[in-house]
């Protein structure tokens, strides 16, 4: 397994919207993205940093690797 950058919620809220997804809208502290096609959102604590194991999840569910994310930060 590869390791995971500490990162705060906005910035892997950007490196998702390099992937296509799009920031709909904030409910209380969670920002939520969708894509076109996707039968998921992503719900990203905006936190100033993610947990290692929230934003793995998040990398599986948009069905990416470790690395793909990685590269665009």
């Amino acid at each position: 397994m590869s390791r995971l950058p500490r990162i705060s919620g906005r910035e892997a809220v950007k490196a998702f919207e390099k992937l296509g997804w799009e920031l709909r809208g904030q409910v209380g502290s969670h920002m939520i993205l969708i894509k076109k096609g996707s039968p998921v959102n992503l719900s990203i604590p905006n936190h100033k940093e993610l947990a290692p194991g929230t934003l793995r999840k998040l990398i599986r569910y948009a069905d990416i690797t470790v690395e793909e994310f990685t590269t665009l930060l």
